[in-house]
């Protein structure tokens, strides 16, 4: 917004802390409706800084963070119940939270913690929340609504709240949320807390008399003195309520110490009827560093600064020394700051000013005027240049002199007699001061905003009043009847206005309370036109005076030549209603540009016609113009307002609905310059007359903007996905809400007194809606566009209700909803603004009216009507049929014949019928004994009604049958279908009647007609339970679902959609629903997977409730019991110090920790589950065996590997239990391997110390020797067992030794250096493959990373080290069983092969790609660069890196397809070669482990170490391999 000149909307009303000043004392931010408007208040005067943008609904409080480094942090609280926290530098939020569930009221930033919020709501909950952790915390000190709260300066945990009541509380945050102080005082709202700057609480001179004096205020509420309060240092806490006192209340001794009454001071300049009664807002302030002095508000908008020093009678001061410095409605909120020397006080009031004043001088250093509705209008002064008349819906007009030297903003105020609106302004041509101005309420009156006393005279007003809004105002020369007499006797120029009623009046400025003209009159006469004249929407003179051009609202323009108006064309460009019309100027080089004439309508184009060939024309009758002289397409919504550059010839900028004005070369029809920076839509606009480079705009974003053409960055207005954004802008304008009134009586909107806020009357000005802050919104819906700029299509009515705002309550009224925007109506006695009846003729008080009304006529008439009654009563005799004669008197034939009679009785019900009243029309048809016809004449008009089908009957059984059918057709229409299915049971059609609920979805009536009335095998019956269980299976309503799959005898169904959701409780109810269906497989199913839920949240006891239930699953509780055990032992072999959000739930099983782990396992499965027999052990056992899970990986859970874990050990463990060991040594092995194959190390480490603690050896007694496969099993297992000690001694060496690897030989770093972190990651991610090897490579690359080894040993050390060296070597000794020849020489063939795979896979990838891109290439060089491309890349996938190569400098050539294959099948040939018993198991890494033992140095004993350097020699040709190895051995 730089460069930008702001009149922002107006400051929210009744908030005790909207407003506040930032602490480097730069900038200032006031809440004005649902944004937050920032003023640059550093320099001399105030620039408009800009907006923060994102709540929905009014912003109830703001306050800037007060910590050093922070300044430009501010939070505010809104109704929309979010607390927002923004960069008020950067215009950005930083972050939102909305934690109250009520409306909030106060809001505070802790002036002492950085992070800290406290906000509070009308319900009396109080938050804390500290944003730089995102924690809340919440506290109910009393349930009042809260009126304001404010945190201590001194102490940090301290806030005082204020209560509507009067109740003000202090309370401590920290202390448990207790209550400090319970101030009792006040006996009305709180609306302002300060507390005193300065801590302490000396005893002034001033207040030995309070405080000495015993008072029933004075006694501590809450008994005596905690310790808290009489060791700390207090402080005190001012506060300021509607009962027009100020208390000053000490923090120890929690009682008032002063108070302080408003004195009944003397308004000087106020804009205000000192007669009404204005509501009082007693607002204090504590300016910083002054403890004896404080500012507050007072009665009338006067600011008052109190000595609280001077002894006897408060003395006071008031701030403003000169006349209208001072507020002129009462002030809100206070906030000062110190910048440079001087400190600054800044109020906002009422009166929707923004003041700073100078506490130094008390004088106002300047004042910023702001606007509290819609900018309708803009009118620049023809006389006074650069004077601005801005029309805004707060019903007041501000006249802005925009080149003024001393004062930016020096505006005036003119409100008198407004009371609506101001929707139209027009400057008197030549005459300065002389301002017409037209209201919503269609008012017509001109101001003199210049004369010494015209600050408060009243404007004069036309004793003329339109009957809707006023939209256009235009000086112009006279037309008849205004054009007769002689010079001097008529004005030289008149005042034309043009309102939603479709009619243009012309008043005589000299004489406003004489009638005005309707110049269609004129217009009729002189061009003799007998047809009804279109509704006129726009008018505009010709700067010479010479033609008036009228817009209509069938987007028709017609050009009259003055004076008397004759008709010289008629523009049929546009196709809708015309919003603005505008000459151009005629002081250019071109003269006859001055016949130029642009026009905007509801559509977005604007059309640019030239007249100069008509009005030089001879032509007699009219012209039509089609077509247009220049056309400027780019707008995406109607255009409101037109202005043509005074300064420039054929340049127009425009005004949109689109959000945006645009600024046009009409000539070249190009678009120069968008100027996107309101926020909502534009409704005015005019160029500058002094600056080429400057445009005023207005919109409905309660703001007017002047803006720079040089400085826009766009150049046409948005489209696409921009303007998309630009409605998703002023969507964000707070919503109205809903709230019906009641209709006032005897007094109508146009007579209603609006505006009277503006002068004195509190309760119709809250009750504005665009006016105050209080609901601050527009009166207007954006969807029903009953603004200005629809003109007579549309008409804004307000609401009627009669209801004063409660003064005594805090609950801010919600926004009024605007009546609907009622069309352009022929007939003039309808445009009285009344409720539905304008739609529809009251109800008459007879049923006759046509006959009472003949019957109250004249008494001449009636006599006439005696007499011809007479004469057709006498002709009786002659003639049966009298009613010829009574052709024109058909009332009379209430005293003739029955034809007669039926005569009258169809007049009347016609007339019925015409005035919107059937029902008494079928009343009369009824009483004539037309029955029938009036129900076939209701059902064809689908008018039948209750009534109508009550009596049907009457008429016969099928004609009650058909009436019925026909009224239930209605209703549906009405989309009464329940009602329709009543009345179509009452005619026995009950399967119609269900049909028709169940195709509109009312299944659960269909169901209970069709269960009441039919049978119960009936299958219609069971459709519906299925159909609706569908449906609500469909949106998640499973529960519901189920029912309907019960009820209509299909439990299976109703067991599978309650699963559905796969919760524990939903697979808990499924599975006993299973069970008592009948179906315990499924339940069983449903059992296990609610049990495996159940494991996930480490709640065993629940996973074995659940499982008891079920014989079958008998074996599942077993693995339940292994893994709870299994855990339980984990968790504390590896206690975890961070707790986990779910605690374990444990079994309280009595456990033998003396015994293995298996027996102990099997001791709890005897004693706990009832495994007694060896048979249930062996039908557990086959159960088990016949479940399979896939191999682990290392994207599996961790959870389910433990799980698949258990299974295989609840096999070894019912094997050991059955003394079949051969089994047990496949099962234990296959635990292990499972945690290898995920990645899990530590989980190996751990399974194998638990399971078998002091090693195999004991295992291995125990197996049958004879039995090859389950020694080979042994075998694996002992070398992951010896895998997982060779590790273990590598990574923990003692910690009470030195470095005891040799330095040239071992890069590893000493425990010390070794991190946790590293050896988690080793632990989590080592694989056979790759990572152990990789981490011994990257230890050697880091190895220049490590501490210098300390070479120098003390003796003892050397013994240490030695004995350390021995124990190591032991242990290593029982790592021989990995260095096994056959299986290194196994491993090198496997990865033969893998390699080889590889390869294949990636030219199969390389080809499949080359073949793609053949396919996607349209052309032979691209065709032939993708193929060079390919083959590239395929040379350079078949040869691998030197990582990869036996010889470090040598590169393979591309190896060819028959040569892989050669490879795969020799390698394959030689795996055949081996034994297959060393293929069925797997076994660590041989390569890997040579690896480690090397690193270990001089622990390694020296058999070991060669016998691990051989079989790198040997096989490690693998690029892996070889890199790791290469400072090991020397090829």
């Amino acid at each position: 917004m730089a460069g930008v000149r702001v009149l922002p909307a107006s400051p929210n009303w009744y908030s005790s802390r909207c407003s506040d000043a930032s602490s480097d004392g730069r900038l200032f931010g006031f809440a004005a409706r649902h944004r937050v408007c920032l003023l640059d208040v550093s320099a001399a005067a105030p620039t408009f800084y800009g907006e923060l943008i994102g709540h929905t609904e009014r912003i109830s409080g703001f306050a800037f963070c007060r910590c050093p480094g922070q300044s430009s942090l501010c939070a505010s609280s809104s109704d929309d119940g979010s607390v927002r926290i923004w960069d008020a530098e950067a215009l950005e939020p930083v972050d939102e939270y909305a934690l109250h569930q009520n409306a909030i009221s106060a809001l505070h930033w802790s002036p002492l913690v950085k992070d800290l919020i406290v906000s509070g709501d009308e319900k009396g909950v109080v938050v804390c929340y500290w944003h730089n952790r995102s924690d809340s915390q919440q506290f109910f000190p009393e349930p009042r609504t809260i009126f304001c709260l404010t945190c201590s300066p001194h102490h940090e945990n301290l806030v005082a709240i204020g209560y509507k009541d009067g109740m003000v509380v202090i309370i401590d945050i920290s202390r448990k949320r207790e209550v400090l102080h319970r101030l009792r005082g006040h006996d009305d709202e709180i609306h302002c807390l300060a507390w005193c700057p300065v801590p302490g609480e000396e005893r002034l001179s001033a207040w030995q008399d309070e405080l000495q004096v015993p008072s029933e205020e004075g006694r501590v509420p809450n008994g005596e003195l905690t310790q808290y309060t009489a060791t700390k240092k207090g402080c005190y806490l001012a506060s300021g309520s509607k009962d027009q006192t100020i208390r000053i209340w000490s923090c120890t001794r929690g009682r008032s110490v002063m108070t302080l009454k408003l004195p009944p001071t003397k308004r000087r300049g106020g804009a205000i009827d000192p007669a009404v009664k204005e509501r009082i807002w007693l607002t204090v302030h504590w300016p910083s560093g002054r403890s004896t002095e404080i500012v507050s508000s007072s009665f009338g908008g006067e600011l008052l600064l109190w000595d609280l020093t001077q002894p006897g009678k408060r003395k006071w001061t008031l701030l403003g020394s000169s006349e209208g410095q001072n507020h002129s409605r009462i002030v809100f909120n206070l906030s000062s700051v110190k910048c440079q020397d001087k400190e600054l006080l800044f109020s906002i009031s009422m009166d929707r000013d923004v003041k700073c004043w100078d506490l130094s001088t008390l004088d106002c250093s300047w004042t910023m005027p702001s606007l509290g509705g819609f900018v309708y209008s803009l009118a620049f002064s023809p006389v006074d240049t650069g004077c601005l008349a801005v029309g805004v819906g707060d019903s007041m007009i501000r006249v802005w002199n925009t080149l003024s030297m001393n004062n930016i903003y020096d505006v005036k105020t003119f409100w008198q007699s407004i009371k609506s609106k101001v929707t139209a302004l027009s400057w008197h041509p030549t005459k300065e001061g002389c301002l017409a101005f037209g209201t919503d309420d269609g008012k017509v009156g001109i101001f003199d905003t210049i004369s010494s006393s015209a600050k408060n005279k009243p404007p004069q007003i036309s004793s003329t009043y339109h009957k809707k809004t006023v939209y256009t105002l235009a000086w112009g020369p006279p037309t008849p009847p205004l054009t007769s007499g002689g010079e001097g006797e008529q004005p030289s120029v008149t005042l034309y206005s043009c309102a939603g009623e479709g009619i243009v009046f012309q008043h005589n400025p000299w004489k406003l309370n004489g009638e005005a003209n309707d110049i269609n009159k004129v217009i009729q006469d002189t061009n003799s036109i007998k047809h009804k004249l279109p509704a006129r929407t726009e008018i505009s003179w010709k700067p010479d005076g010479k033609l008036l051009a009228l817009g209509n609202e069938d987007g028709s323009i017609e050009t009259f030549q003055a004076p008397n108006l004759k008709l010289l064309c008629t523009i049929q460009q546009h196709h809708k209603l015309i919003n603005a019309i505008r000459w151009h100027h005629e002081h250019g080089s071109q003269p006859e540009l001055g016949y130029l004439i642009a026009s905007g309508s509801i559509n977005a184009t604007i059309y640019v016609h030239n007249l100069k060939s008509v009005v030089e024309g001879t032509s007699e009758s009219p012209l039509t113009i089609t077509e247009p002289f220049r056309t400027l397409a780019g707008h995406t919504a109607k255009i409101t307002s037109l202005s043509w550059s005074p300064h420039h010839e054929g340049r127009l900028v425009s005004a949109c609905y689109d959000g945006t004005a645009q600024v046009w070369d009409v000539m070249k029809e190009e678009p120069l310059c968008n100027y996107r920076g309101h926020q909502g839509r534009l409704l005015s606009v005019q160029w500058s007359p002094v600056d080429p480079d400057s445009v005023y705009t207005g919109a409905d974003d309660f703001s007017v903007h002047k803006w720079y053409i040089s400085k826009q960055e766009h150049t046409r207005p948005p489209q696409g996905k921009k303007s998309i954004e630009l409605e998703k802008k002023r969507s964000m304008q707070p919503k109205v809400k809903t709230k019906k009134k009641k209709k006032p009586i005897g007094k109508s909107p146009a007579k209603q007194d609006l505006s009277d806020a503006t002068n004195g009357d509190e309760s119709m000005k809250e009750m504005l809606l665009e006016e105050n802050g209080v609901s601050d919104r527009e009166g207007e819906k954006p969807a029903q566009e009953a603004e200005m700029p629809d003109k007579v299509s549309t008409t804004v009515s307000k609401d009627t209700s009669s209801s004063a705002y409660d003064h005594s309550s805090f609950s801010l009224p919600k926004p009024f909803v605007t009546q609907k925007a009622t069309p352009v109506i022929k007939d003039p006695l309808k445009e009285k603004p009344t409720s539905y009846a304008s739609l529809k003729k009251r109800k008459p008080r007879s049923i006759l009216p046509f006959s009472t009304f003949m019957d109250h006529r004249s008494k001449d008439e009636l006599h006439e009507d005696c007499l011809r009654l007479a004469a057709c009563l006498k002709t009786k005799d002659n003639n049966e049929d009298v009613s010829p004669d009574l052709e024109d008197r058909i009332h009379l034939g209430l005293f003739t014949d029955r034809a007669s009679l039926h005569k009258m009785i169809d007049v009347e019900g016609k007339h019925h019928l015409e005035n919107g009243h059937p029902e008494l029309f079928q009343q009369l048809m009824l009483w004539k004994g037309d029955m029938k016809g009036v129900l076939q004449a209701a059902a064809e008009r689908g008018e039948l009604t209750d009534q109508l089908v009550a009596i049907s009957p009457m008429v016969g059984y099928q004609a009650w049958v058909s009436t019925v059918e026909a009224f239930a057709k209605q209703l549906c229409f009405q989309e009464q279908y329940v009602k329709a299915a009543t009345h179509l049971l009452s005619i026995h059609k009950v399967y119609e009647a269900v049909e028709l609920l169940k195709v509109n979805n009312f299944y659960r009536e269909a169901i209970v007609i069709a269960k009441a009335r039919l049978r119960p095998e009936d299958p219609i019956l069971k459709d519906l339970y299925t159909t609706w269980a569908a449906l609500l299976e469909k949106d998640g309503h499973y529960s519901m679902a189920a029912k309907c799959y019960l009820g209509a005898s299909s439990p299976y169904d109703a067991v599978k959609v309650l699963a559905k959701k796969g919760d524990v409780t939903s697979l808990r109810t499924a599975a006993e629903l299973a069970l008592i269906s009948g179906e315990e497989e499924l339940s069983a199913n449903l059992s296990f997977r609610c049990a495996q839920n159940l494991l996930l949240s480490r709640n065993w006891v629940g996973a074995q409730e659940v499982l008891q239930q079920h014989k079958t699953l008998f074996g599942q509780r077993l693995v339940f019991c292994l893994n709870e055990l299994l855990c339980k032992c984990l968790s504390e072999r590896n206690p975890c110090d961070q707790k986990s959000p779910v605690p374990p739930c444990y079994h309280s099983w009595k456990l033998n920790r003396e015994v293995s782990f298996f027996d102990m396992v099997i001791e709890v499965w005897q004693n706990a589950l009832g495994m007694d027999t060896t048979q249930q052990a062996t039908g557990a056992q086959e159960q088990l065996r016949s479940i399979e899970h896939p191999p682990s990986t290392s994207n599996a859970h961790p959870k389910q590997v433990l799980y698949h874990i258990s299974h295989d050990l609840t096999l070894a463990a019912l094997s050991s239990h059955t003394a079949t060991w051969d089994e047990a040594v496949k099962s234990i092995l296959g635990a292990v391997t499972r945690s290898y194959d995920a990645g899990n190390f530590t989980l190996m480490q751990d399974i194998c110390s638990i399971i078998l603690p002091k090693g195999c050896d004991n295992l291995r007694h125990k197996l049958d020797s004879t039995n090859s496969q389950s020694m080979d099993a042994c075998r694996s297992l002992e070398g992951f067992v010896a895998y997982g000690l060779l590790y273990d001694l590598w990574w923990n060496p003692p910690k009470d030794s030195s470095i005891l690897q040799n330095p040239v030989l071992d890069p590893v770093p000493c425990p010390s250096e070794q991190t946790a972190l590293e050896r988690s990651y080793i632990s989590n991610h080592c694989s056979p493959e790759e990572t152990p090897d990789q981490t011994a490579t990257e230890m050697d690359e880091n190895r220049c990373a490590t501490t210098e080894i300390c070479r120098c040993e003390t003796e003892s050390d050397s013994t240490t080290r030695s004995l350390y060296l021995e124990d190591s070597q032991s242990k290593l000794n029982g790592c021989k069983v990995l260095l096994s020849e056959e299986i290194a020489a196994l491993q090198n063939t496997q990865r033969d092969i893998a390699e080889v795979q590889q390869i294949l896979a990636d030219m199969i990838h390389q080809h499949q790609q080359q073949r793609n891109n053949l396919q996607e290439s349209t052309n032979g060089s691209t065709q032939e660069s993708n193929m060079q491309q390919s083959s590239e890349t395929e040379s350079d996938k078949l040869c691998p890196d030197s990582s990869q190569l036996t010889c470090k400098d040598e590169v393979k050539e591309p190896v060819t397809l028959p040569e892989l294959t050669k490879q795969l099948l020799q390698a394959k040939q030689k795996l055949a070669e081996f034994p297959d018993n060393l293929k069925v198991f797997p076994f660590p890494d041989v390569l890997e482990c040579c690896l480690v033992l090397l690193h270990a140095g001089s622990r390694c004993p020296p058999q070991l170490h060669q016998q691990a350097s051989d079989l790198l020699r040997k096989h490690g040709n693998a690029g892996i391999y070889e890199k790791a190895a290469r400072r090991f051995l020397k090829f």
